[in-house]
């Protein structure tokens, strides 16, 4: 066995350890927290956590194809997601991080909607998707709670 082979398999894994962060893309301000809240716990007791600044991480499921101006991050446990919204224009997310892992920031929000706002926003969602919209399966208002997002890396864009 060649002596130079385990040192060079030794050296391409600390290349590839220590070249991963580079194909993360940075979007807004890029991220400040030390460390990731797990959605779990927000979700748990959310009122806990409005107005604060807080990081999440997890598989981004679904982005805006519209505008690029919302994704959602699967949580840690099944079922789990949340919403993260951000200023139209200002952070663009690309269709391509769905199925990526992504590290967001931002400040978590409630809005409280009436049976009205709620129609308006599932109407707004649905033409979103191109899908056909029954405001009858709307039945009362909803509570909603997203991140204000002002900062992300998406890994593998």
């Amino acid at each position: 066995m060649n002596k130079t082979t385990p040192v060079l398999t030794v050296m391409c894994l600390l290349l590839t350890l220590f070249a991963a962060p580079a194909f993360a893309q940075t979007f807004g301000a890029g991220l400040t927290l030390p460390e990731s809240t797990p959605v779990s716990r927000i979700l748990e007791e959310p009122d806990s956590f409005i107005g604060q600044k807080l990081q999440v991480q997890g598989l981004v499921i679904d982005v805006c194809a519209k505008r690029g101006c919302w994704l959602y991050i699967a949580g840690n446990k099944p079922f789990e997601k949340i919403r993260i919204k951000v200023v139209d224009g200002e952070i663009v997310f690309p269709m391509s991080a769905r199925g990526k892992q992504a590290v967001v920031e931002g400040v978590f929000e409630k809005f409280v909607l009436s049976k009205e706002q709620a129609i308006a926003r599932a109407r707004h969602h649905a033409e979103e998707k191109g899908e056909t919209f029954d405001p009858t399966c709307v039945v009362s208002g909803e509570t909603i709670y997203q991140l204000r997002g002002l900062g992300a890396e998406i890994l593998g864009l």
